[in-house]
């Protein structure tokens, strides 16, 4: 893991090179607590919105959407 992951973060999940799926963070959990972000270096346990089928070689990357005021 490199950076950190927020709860309201958005996580892709690839498979084979593949994009199977894009989710929202159900919860994320610190040990037994739930967290609002986990930094680099450490475990955590996340589940996502109506995914369960995570495989032991997929790759979760988190990425948030940012809204920027327009300006003139």
């Amino acid at each position: 893991m490199r950076g950190s992951i927020e709860r309201d973060s958005r996580i892709r999940v690839i498979r084979e090179n593949r994009v199977i799926g894009d989710y929202a963070i159900d919860t994320l959990r610190r040990e037994k607590d739930d967290v609002k972000e986990v930094r680099q270096g450490m475990e955590c346990g996340i589940k996502l919105m109506n995914f369960n089928d995570v495989k032991e070689a997929d790759t979760l990357e988190a990425y948030r959407i940012e809204h920027v005021a327009r300006t003139l």
